[in-house]
Protein backbone atom coordinates (compact mmCIF):
# COMPACT_ATOMS: atom_id res chain seq x y z
CA UNK A 1 0.00 0.00 0.00
CA UNK A 2 1.41 3.40 -1.03
CA UNK A 3 2.27 5.74 1.81
CA UNK A 4 1.91 9.48 1.39
CA UNK A 5 4.02 12.10 3.14
CA UNK A 6 3.49 15.81 3.64
CA UNK A 7 6.23 18.20 2.59
CA UNK A 8 7.23 21.84 2.23
CA UNK A 9 9.25 22.71 -0.87
CA UNK A 10 11.18 25.96 -1.26
CA UNK A 11 12.98 27.18 -4.38
CA UNK A 12 15.86 29.63 -3.90
CA UNK A 13 17.68 31.54 -6.61
CA UNK A 14 21.32 30.56 -6.99
CA UNK A 15 23.20 27.82 -5.24
CA UNK A 16 23.66 26.90 -1.59
CA UNK A 17 26.79 25.66 0.15
CA UNK A 18 25.24 22.25 0.80
CA UNK A 19 25.74 19.53 -1.78
CA UNK A 20 22.76 17.95 -3.50
CA UNK A 21 21.43 14.90 -1.74
CA UNK A 22 19.22 13.64 1.07
CA UNK A 23 19.82 14.56 4.70
CA UNK A 24 18.07 12.98 7.67
CA UNK A 25 17.28 15.50 10.40
CA UNK A 26 16.19 14.74 13.94
CA UNK A 27 16.49 16.30 17.38
CA UNK A 28 18.74 15.54 20.33
CA UNK A 29 15.63 14.53 22.30
CA UNK A 30 14.51 12.08 19.60
CA UNK A 31 10.96 12.33 18.29
CA UNK A 32 9.93 13.20 14.77
CA UNK A 33 12.48 12.92 12.00
CA UNK A 34 12.39 14.73 8.72
CA UNK A 35 14.20 14.31 5.42
CA UNK A 36 15.79 17.28 3.68
CA UNK A 37 16.28 16.82 -0.06
CA UNK A 38 18.41 19.33 -1.97
CA UNK A 39 18.42 19.54 -5.76
CA UNK A 40 20.18 22.03 -7.98
CA UNK A 41 18.00 22.89 -10.97
CA UNK A 42 19.23 24.44 -14.19
CA UNK A 43 22.84 24.86 -13.09
CA UNK A 44 25.08 26.41 -15.79
CA UNK A 45 27.26 24.02 -17.74
CA UNK A 46 30.93 23.89 -16.79
CA UNK A 47 31.93 25.98 -19.82
CA UNK A 48 29.51 28.72 -18.80
CA UNK A 49 30.82 29.17 -15.30
CA UNK A 50 32.77 32.20 -14.15
CA UNK A 51 36.29 32.52 -15.54
CA UNK A 52 39.29 33.96 -13.77
CA UNK A 53 40.46 35.92 -16.82
CA UNK A 54 38.21 38.71 -17.98
CA UNK A 55 36.67 38.84 -21.41
CA UNK A 56 34.94 41.54 -23.40
CA UNK A 57 31.19 41.88 -23.01
CA UNK A 58 28.52 43.98 -24.76
CA UNK A 59 27.49 47.28 -23.18
CA UNK A 60 23.98 45.97 -22.51
CA UNK A 61 24.49 42.28 -21.81
CA UNK A 62 21.59 39.95 -21.28
CA UNK A 63 21.50 38.62 -17.73
CA UNK A 64 22.82 35.10 -17.45
CA UNK A 65 20.25 32.47 -16.46
CA UNK A 66 20.34 31.61 -12.79
CA UNK A 67 20.18 28.15 -11.34
CA UNK A 68 17.71 27.29 -8.58
CA UNK A 69 18.21 25.26 -5.45
CA UNK A 70 15.15 23.27 -4.47
CA UNK A 71 14.87 22.27 -0.82
CA UNK A 72 12.15 19.74 0.03
CA UNK A 73 11.49 19.05 3.72
CA UNK A 74 9.52 15.80 4.14
CA UNK A 75 7.62 14.75 7.26
CA UNK A 76 9.15 11.29 7.12
CA UNK A 77 7.84 9.86 10.40
CA UNK A 78 4.26 11.07 9.96
CA UNK A 79 2.86 9.26 6.91
CA UNK A 80 -0.83 9.52 6.10
CA UNK A 81 -3.02 6.44 6.19
CA UNK A 82 -4.22 7.05 2.65
CA UNK A 83 -4.46 9.72 -0.04
CA UNK A 84 -7.79 10.97 1.28
CA UNK A 85 -6.24 11.79 4.64
CA UNK A 86 -3.32 13.50 2.92
CA UNK A 87 -5.71 15.59 0.83
CA UNK A 88 -7.65 16.67 3.94
CA UNK A 89 -4.40 17.68 5.65
CA UNK A 90 -3.41 19.79 2.65
CA UNK A 91 -6.81 21.48 2.46
CA UNK A 92 -6.83 22.29 6.17
CA UNK A 93 -3.22 23.55 6.17
CA UNK A 94 -3.86 25.87 3.22
CA UNK A 95 -7.15 27.19 4.60
CA UNK A 96 -5.54 28.14 7.91
CA UNK A 97 -2.92 30.80 7.13
CA UNK A 98 -1.17 30.33 10.45
CA UNK A 99 -0.82 26.60 9.82
CA UNK A 100 0.86 27.11 6.45
CA UNK A 101 3.22 29.68 7.93
CA UNK A 102 4.09 27.36 10.82
CA UNK A 103 4.93 24.52 8.45
CA UNK A 104 7.10 26.81 6.33
CA UNK A 105 8.84 28.09 9.47
CA UNK A 106 9.62 24.53 10.57
CA UNK A 107 10.97 23.70 7.12
CA UNK A 108 13.23 26.74 6.88
CA UNK A 109 14.54 26.04 10.39
CA UNK A 110 15.68 22.57 9.30
CA UNK A 111 17.33 23.97 6.17
CA UNK A 112 19.10 26.63 8.22
CA UNK A 113 20.31 23.99 10.70
CA UNK A 114 21.95 22.20 7.80
CA UNK A 115 23.45 25.41 6.39
CA UNK A 116 24.81 26.38 9.81
CA UNK A 117 26.37 22.93 10.29
CA UNK A 118 27.94 23.19 6.83
CA UNK A 119 29.38 26.62 7.62
CA UNK A 120 30.90 25.44 10.91
CA UNK A 121 32.22 22.19 9.40
CA UNK A 122 33.81 24.11 6.51
CA UNK A 123 35.08 26.93 8.79
CA UNK A 124 33.17 29.39 6.63
CA UNK A 125 32.58 32.66 8.55
CA UNK A 126 30.17 33.89 5.84
CA UNK A 127 27.71 31.01 6.08
CA UNK A 128 24.30 31.89 4.66
CA UNK A 129 20.99 31.71 6.51
CA UNK A 130 17.64 31.98 4.74
CA UNK A 131 14.05 33.01 5.34
CA UNK A 132 10.99 31.58 3.66
CA UNK A 133 10.18 35.05 2.26
CA UNK A 134 13.40 34.87 0.21
CA UNK A 135 12.19 31.81 -1.68
CA UNK A 136 11.12 32.23 -5.29
CA UNK A 137 8.34 29.72 -4.68
CA UNK A 138 6.98 27.82 -1.69
CA UNK A 139 4.86 24.70 -2.14
CA UNK A 140 2.94 22.77 0.48
CA UNK A 141 1.83 19.32 -0.58
CA UNK A 142 2.04 15.57 -0.32
CA UNK A 143 3.29 12.66 -2.35
CA UNK A 144 4.59 9.12 -2.17
CA UNK A 145 8.02 8.41 -0.77
CA UNK A 146 9.56 8.04 -4.23
CA UNK A 147 7.91 11.22 -5.47
CA UNK A 148 8.95 13.45 -2.60
CA UNK A 149 12.50 12.07 -2.62
CA UNK A 150 12.79 13.27 -6.23
CA UNK A 151 11.16 16.64 -5.59
CA UNK A 152 7.87 15.51 -7.16
CA UNK A 153 4.40 15.23 -5.63
CA UNK A 154 0.86 13.96 -5.98
CA UNK A 155 -0.73 17.31 -5.10
CA UNK A 156 0.64 20.64 -3.90
CA UNK A 157 -0.40 24.26 -3.47
CA UNK A 158 1.71 27.35 -3.80
CA UNK A 159 1.50 29.48 -0.67
CA UNK A 160 2.15 33.21 -0.29
CA UNK A 161 4.30 34.11 2.71
CA UNK A 162 4.53 37.84 2.00
CA UNK A 163 4.07 39.69 5.31
CA UNK A 164 0.61 41.22 5.70
CA UNK A 165 0.52 45.00 5.67
CA UNK A 166 -0.79 45.07 9.23
CA UNK A 167 1.70 42.53 10.60
CA UNK A 168 3.84 43.53 13.55
CA UNK A 169 7.00 42.78 11.59
CA UNK A 170 6.02 45.09 8.72
CA UNK A 171 5.06 47.85 11.17
CA UNK A 172 8.40 47.49 12.92
CA UNK A 173 10.30 47.62 9.62
CA UNK A 174 8.45 50.79 8.65
CA UNK A 175 9.19 52.38 12.01
CA UNK A 176 12.90 51.67 11.72
CA UNK A 177 13.13 52.99 8.13
CA UNK A 178 16.10 50.78 7.25
CA UNK A 179 16.73 52.37 3.84
CA UNK A 180 17.33 55.78 5.41
CA UNK A 181 19.81 54.27 7.85
CA UNK A 182 21.63 52.43 5.07
CA UNK A 183 21.99 55.68 3.12
CA UNK A 184 23.18 57.59 6.20
CA UNK A 185 25.68 54.86 7.08
CA UNK A 186 27.14 54.64 3.58
CA UNK A 187 27.58 58.42 3.47
CA UNK A 188 29.34 58.38 6.83
CA UNK A 189 26.68 60.43 8.58
CA UNK A 190 25.75 57.63 10.95
CA UNK A 191 27.78 54.89 12.60
CA UNK A 192 26.29 51.55 13.51
CA UNK A 193 26.80 50.53 17.13
CA UNK A 194 28.61 47.30 17.90
CA UNK A 195 25.76 46.21 20.17
CA UNK A 196 23.36 46.18 17.20
CA UNK A 197 25.43 43.58 15.34
CA UNK A 198 26.03 41.48 18.45
CA UNK A 199 22.36 41.46 19.46
CA UNK A 200 21.27 40.57 15.93
CA UNK A 201 23.56 37.54 16.13
CA UNK A 202 22.08 36.66 19.52
CA UNK A 203 18.55 36.84 18.06
CA UNK A 204 19.52 34.65 15.09
CA UNK A 205 21.06 32.05 17.40
CA UNK A 206 18.11 32.08 19.79
CA UNK A 207 15.53 31.75 17.01
CA UNK A 208 17.53 28.83 15.60
CA UNK A 209 17.54 27.05 18.96
CA UNK A 210 21.25 27.62 19.65
CA UNK A 211 20.80 28.79 23.24
CA UNK A 212 24.46 28.46 24.29
CA UNK A 213 25.61 30.65 21.41
CA UNK A 214 22.73 33.07 22.01
CA UNK A 215 23.68 33.41 25.68
CA UNK A 216 27.31 34.22 24.85
CA UNK A 217 26.33 36.74 22.18
CA UNK A 218 23.80 38.33 24.53
CA UNK A 219 26.36 38.75 27.31
CA UNK A 220 28.74 40.60 24.99
CA UNK A 221 25.96 42.52 23.26
CA UNK A 222 24.48 43.62 26.58
CA UNK A 223 27.83 44.96 27.77
CA UNK A 224 28.23 46.86 24.51
CA UNK A 225 24.70 48.27 24.71
CA UNK A 226 25.17 49.50 28.28
CA UNK A 227 28.35 51.27 27.24
CA UNK A 228 27.18 52.69 23.92
CA UNK A 229 23.63 53.74 24.78
CA UNK A 230 24.07 55.04 28.30
CA UNK A 231 22.35 58.43 28.32
CA UNK A 232 21.48 58.14 24.63
CA UNK A 233 17.90 59.31 25.21
CA UNK A 234 16.26 61.66 27.68
CA UNK A 235 13.27 59.38 28.05
CA UNK A 236 11.87 57.67 31.18
CA UNK A 237 11.25 54.42 29.32
CA UNK A 238 14.84 54.31 28.10
CA UNK A 239 16.21 55.00 31.55
CA UNK A 240 14.02 52.33 33.13
CA UNK A 241 15.02 49.71 30.55
CA UNK A 242 18.72 50.52 30.98
CA UNK A 243 18.38 50.16 34.76
CA UNK A 244 16.69 46.78 34.29
CA UNK A 245 19.47 45.63 31.97
CA UNK A 246 22.14 46.64 34.47
CA UNK A 247 20.40 44.47 37.07
CA UNK A 248 20.23 41.57 34.61
CA UNK A 249 23.90 41.84 33.67
CA UNK A 250 24.87 38.80 35.74
CA UNK A 251 21.73 36.77 34.97
CA UNK A 252 22.00 36.17 31.23
CA UNK A 253 23.98 32.97 31.68
CA UNK A 254 21.34 31.35 33.88
CA UNK A 255 17.87 32.59 32.96
CA UNK A 256 15.78 35.15 31.16
CA UNK A 257 17.56 35.06 27.79
CA UNK A 258 14.45 35.74 25.72
CA UNK A 259 13.17 38.46 28.02
CA UNK A 260 16.54 40.17 28.40
CA UNK A 261 17.13 40.11 24.66
CA UNK A 262 13.64 41.51 24.15
CA UNK A 263 14.44 44.47 26.42
CA UNK A 264 17.68 45.10 24.52
CA UNK A 265 15.79 45.08 21.23
CA UNK A 266 13.21 47.47 22.67
CA UNK A 267 15.96 49.88 23.67
CA UNK A 268 17.38 49.79 20.15
CA UNK A 269 13.97 50.27 18.53
CA UNK A 270 13.15 53.22 20.75
CA UNK A 271 16.49 54.88 20.01
CA UNK A 272 16.02 54.43 16.26
CA UNK A 273 12.48 55.78 16.28
CA UNK A 274 13.41 58.81 18.44
CA UNK A 275 16.47 59.47 16.27
CA UNK A 276 14.27 59.89 13.20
Amino acid sequence: MTKFFGFVQLDFAGTLSLADGRYLAGSSEGGDETVLVLQRIGAPAAGQRRRRRGRSTPADPKPAPLSLTRATVIRATSPFEDQAQAARWLDEACEAEDAAEALATEAIAILNRALHAQAVAAADPYGRQLTSEQAERVLLGYGSGEETADGQFTDARQIDLTPRAASRRRQREEELRPQERVAATLRGREQLDACETLLLRARADLDAGREREATLQLQIGLEALLGELDGALDDPGHQQDMATLRERRAETASAGIEETLGICERVLRRRRVFRH
